[in-house]
């Protein structure tokens, strides 16, 4: 009887650790997302790698100061998916108020609205977000921009656009899923 509550409760506790929110989802009050028949990708210059849904189409784009991962799924409707951007630089981000002044008119310029922003750990490391909402290609939708300092040397920024009017909470929880997939190879 014993070995059954000592399983039990060691079952219960590994429930409990897999289901433990990061900073960024409790924000927004995200449930985990769950993706199946995932796979894991890996940039170009093998800096970063995530887990992404098989059926999506991803594309790679490396320069000398970046390499990114773009992907969506296509086989949805614009207004229906996520459109999610990683890459990571080789260069520091500095989150100050001068940082955080330059994305606001950034949006500004774009014509976006900025609804939360935050500076969230992320990755275990000090990091910045902001959700704003617009206008593009004549739909409505939302950009969440992550940005992450890792190291002196690199950062990370990920981001998520959203267009349509519908699920729009439960696309930016699943956005914020895939992005707590992402493993740093290279520090």
């Amino acid at each position: 009887m014993k070995i059954i509550k000592v399983v039990s409760f060691l079952i219960l506790l590994m429930l409990i650790g897999c289901t433990k929110t990061n900073e960024l989802q409790y924000i927004f009050s995200c449930k985990e997302a769950f993706f199946s028949n995932l796979e894991t990708i890996t940039d170009q210059k093998q800096s970063f790698k995530i887990s992404l849904p098989k059926q999506w189409n991803t594309n790679f784009y490396t320069d000398e100061l970046q390499s990114s991962i773009y992907t969506a799924d296509t086989t949805k409707q614009l207004t229906k998916t996520i459109l999610l951007d990683i890459a990571l630089f080789s260069n520091r981000i500095e989150i100050n108020e001068l940082f955080k002044l330059k994305l606001e008119q950034e949006n500004l310029a774009e014509k976006r609205i900025q609804k939360k922003a935050k500076e969230p750990i992320f990755l275990n490391k000090p990091s910045y977000f902001i959700l704003a909402k617009g206008i593009k290609n004549k739909y409505n939708y939302q950009s969440l921009q992550l940005f992450i300092a890792l190291n002196k040397k690199q950062s990370l920024i990920a981001k998520a656009e959203i267009y349509g009017d519908s699920l729009i909470e439960k696309r930016v929880c699943k956005a914020i899923s895939l992005f707590n997939k992402i493993l740093i190879t290279e520090e």
